[in-house]
């Protein structure tokens, strides 16, 4: 037996793991308050207020067409292998921009981006299976939740000091990716035997029931229109505080740090109305999500402001367990890797089609508070609509 085969995973694996995991959300959480820095450096390009916000969710086109395959890559490469070249690209790819001063070439660097984060999420989550049993899952998946929201805060508030700094110092922030992979070298080890994460991504076993074609096309259709909506914000926000008058990054990074902590209200309301069923709590973090981007539409001030923010993220800390949770229900064991594939998929390509879709609203309305009006009012549509088309209770999954 191998040493790798005897070791167990304890605290060094975990807290590596999850600060691992958090790196795609870095990826653009840490620009949000770099867009009007980025708009004004590029202000003698025509296309910039929309270039800009297509780069920053970039990334999420390559996971959105990767993902589907990621698990192909685990087990070609194995899973700390992988891990450590995806974290080792990411971190210089993620700090390329800070040598660039081309819009092409910096959408190019968030592409490759993708890439890596694309392999982290796949193998991440695939390791959280190899490591440990279910109470060990639950522990550390629900540590990811409890750490994330002052997670998200800190780097929102240090990329508003970067970002008043210069409107490329935001991308030191991908230096992260280093921290990560020198302790993935150090703490992180190839698991001696894979069959849980085998079964889990739906590879090597003859499936016993048909693919649920019905039930993973509506969550991924409503996936995508939520994924699109919980990017609305984290894009475009910063230019709605320009709108309102307060442009200076390190001002708009200390204004958000508070409302932002919103999402963990949002947690507990996914964790205390899980009885409820599904359609509830879908109803309830559209309406929160399209309300907050309502609100923030109509704000006049950054008191209005702060107030749709907190609407927005209470909804946003409820979106990704709700719509996690809700397509694992439909999902028997040996279908649960491919039809979470297309989860990713949808999600990400949510992302990416986000910052389009709200630069037509743009267009159309004359600002971007319009955007943000007609983005709201487009979720609550959808939230009524969802409460329509999905059943109260669904089937529990047929169990391994």
């Amino acid at each position: 037996m191998t040493s790798s085969a005897r070791r167990q995973p304890g605290i060094p694996q975990g807290l590596t793991i999850v600060l691992t995991g958090f790196l795609p959300i870095v990826a653009i959480v840490s620009m949000f308050p770099a867009v009007p820095a980025m708009i004004a450096h590029f202000a003698s390009d025509p296309t910039a207020p929309t270039k800009v916000p297509a780069m920053v969710s970039a990334p999420g086109l390559t996971v959105a067409i990767l993902a589907l395959f990621a698990g192909l890559l685990v087990d070609k490469f194995g899973r700390r292998r992988l891990l450590l070249w995806s974290t080792g690209l990411y971190g210089f790819v993620g700090m390329a921009p800070m040598l660039l001063d081309n819009l092409d070439h910096i959408y190019a660097s968030r592409l490759l981006l993708g890439v890596a984060e694309a392999a982290i999420l796949t193998t991440v989550n695939t390791l959280i299976g190899d490591y440990w049993d279910e109470k060990g899952r639950y522990r550390w998946l629900s540590m990811q939740g409890i750490v994330g929201p002052f997670f998200g805060s800190a780097v929102i508030f240090t990329s508003g000091y970067l970002a008043s700094m210069s409107w490329n110092a935001v991308f030191a922030i991908y230096g992260v990716g280093f921290l990560c992979f020198f302790a993935m070298l150090a703490f992180i080890y190839e698991p001696e035997n894979d069959d849980t994460a085998r079964k889990m991504l739906g590879i090597g076993a003859e499936a016993s029931t048909p693919f649920p074609w019905k039930g993973v096309l509506l969550f991924g259709l409503v996936t995508l229109f939520g994924g699109a909506l919980y990017y609305v914000f984290i894009i475009n926000g910063g230019i709605v505080w320009q709108e309102l008058g307060v442009s200076d990054p390190k001002e708009i990074g200390r204004l958000t740090t508070i409302p932002s902590m919103f999402v963990i209200v949002g947690a507990l309301i996914f964790w205390t109305t899980g009885r409820l069923g599904a359609r509830t709590q879908l109803t309830i973090f559209l309406l929160l999500l399209g309300s907050g981007l309502a609100v923030i539409g109509s704000a006049s001030d950054w008191k209005g402001m702060v107030a749709g923010m907190a609407l927005q993220q209470t909804g946003a800390g409820m979106a990704v367990p709700t719509l996690i949770a809700w397509a694992q229900g439909y999902l028997p064991f040996e279908h649960r890797g491919r039809g979470m594939g297309v989860w990713t998929s949808a999600f990400f390509l949510g992302q990416f089609i986000s910052p389009l879709l709200v630069s037509v609203a743009r267009t159309s309305s004359g600002s971007m508070q319009g955007a943000f009006l007609i983005a709201g009012g487009l979720g609550i549509v959808i939230a009524v609509v969802t409460w329509f088309i999905v059943t109260p209770r669904q089937a529990e999954p047929a169990l391994a």
